[in-house]
């Protein structure tokens, strides 16, 4: 186990907030292992870098020496999570939780030790628990109690409907921590309320609380809304090499550091190097390389790390026009096809409008020069190589 003072450094690392600082401090200069929880309800399978920051922190417990409880939510994800939803969710069936389960399993352990990683399902408890002990965990808490959390709040204030079985996702969630006697839980800012009543819940149990620790929500390529697939903001961790590389490198040099601290693994004092190199004249570009090298050997391999760098400079810093991209294949009619539809049909664009604004802006390209005309049409072509912005390319032949 390292002093308490570095590992209270790592460990604050990044952290939003820590309920109680004092708590955590306390235990760790006990010097014993501590039990770590995390939970998550595997609604969704497919991971994208802002939910790693929680599995990040995990790790770091890990290393230290901590007993890292991976919470798989299969009991939870039948009731759905309703924490920043103003509608009801639509429970998962077990068939569901339990296929997603196997894959967040597969994803997480690119991150976590399997060997030195617990993975637990809730309904272990929650279905011994029953319904006469459910009625009586009810009972430990109030509406008014659950109406202070803001999403309820806001849904009671605008005449929206609550299910009663979505004030007991906060109740399963706490009686978790009191079932595994966790130390430690770690959670996003927006589960402020469910990780409390964890702490509530194991004190009515006489068992000593847990610390809160919450980590931030991971800002996206744009560097103002969280990441999220919806937003089409985000990087996937099954990204291609390619396309993490050049998301990664899209990023601001702000958001950059931002980037450090949550998602890298490199020691503090390494990244305090970077930026002392960055204020000395080093160009951002070169760190943010290293950080884009590191997460893709992390999800690929050193291998395609090295790949995607090679790609990146040849595509990107010489122009030049990768080997590999998706081909097709159109009929033009007779009376041809406006670049705008082609752009649409090759999925370099989401809609012709878009089509022509990128060409309004001067980011489409044909055979490596712009297009310029937005009511250009095309009767046939043969192999024409069409880019839109730096990373989209397709191969289109019009017959």
């Amino acid at each position: 186990m390292a002093d308490w003072q570095s590992a209270f450094a790592e460990l604050q690392r990044g952290a939003e907030e820590i309920l109680l600082e004092e708590e955590l401090i306390a235990k760790l200069k006990e010097g014993k292992p501590l039990k770590i929880k995390a939970g998550f309800d595997p609604t969704a399978p497919d991971l994208h870098l802002g939910h790693t920051v929680l599995i990040n922190k995990l790790r770091s417990f890990q290393q230290l020496g901590h007993e890292v409880i991976f919470l798989i939510g299969d009991f939870t994800g039948m009731i759905g999570d309703p924490t920043g939803k103003n509608v009801t969710r639509k429970p998962l069936t077990r068939e569901d939780v339990l296929a997603n389960a196997e894959t967040y399993k597969e994803q997480v352990f690119k991150i976590l030790d399997p060997a030195k990683t617990t993975i637990r399902f809730n309904s272990q408890w929650m279905e011994e628990l029953g319904a006469s002990g459910m009625i009586k965990l009810a009972s430990s808490q109030t509406v008014a109690r659950m109406l202070e959390r803001d999403d309820f709040k806001k849904r009671y204030a605008n005449g929206q409907p609550i299910a009663i079985h979505e004030f007991l996702y906060p109740l399963v969630q706490g009686w978790d921590s009191v079932a595994l006697e966790s130390d430690v839980e770690l959670g996003g800012t927006d589960q402020r309320f469910n990780l409390l009543m964890g702490r509530e819940l194991q004190k009515g149990q006489g068992q000593r609380p847990q610390t809160v620790l919450m980590m931030p929500l991971l800002e996206g390529l744009d560097g103002v809304q969280k990441m999220s697939k919806s937003l089409g903001n985000y990087i996937g961790i099954t990204d291609s090499p390619s396309d993490m590389f050049g998301k990664i490198m899209s990023i601001s040099d702000d958001l950059m550091w931002r980037y450090y601290d949550l998602l890298s693994f490199k020691a503090i004092e390494e990244i305090a190097l970077y930026k002392e190199q960055v204020a000395g004249g080093t160009n951002p570009r070169d760190i943010k390389i290293a950080l884009a090298k590191e997460i893709i050997a992390r999800f690929h391999d050193e291998a395609a790390a090295e790949a995607a760098h090679h790609e990146f400079i040849q595509r990107f810093q010489k122009n030049a026009i990768p080997d590999e991209m998706p081909e097709f294949t159109f009929e033009a009619g007779t009376e041809g096809m406006a670049v705008a539809n082609l752009l649409k049909e090759a999925a370099l664009v989401a809609s012709t409008s878009e089509a022509m604004r990128m060409i309004k802006q001067g980011a489409v390209k044909m055979d490596g020069e712009k297009v310029a005309d937005q009511k250009a049409i095309f009767n046939s072509l043969q192999e024409a190589v069409f880019q839109v912005g730096k990373r989209k390319f397709a191969r289109v032949t019009l017959s």
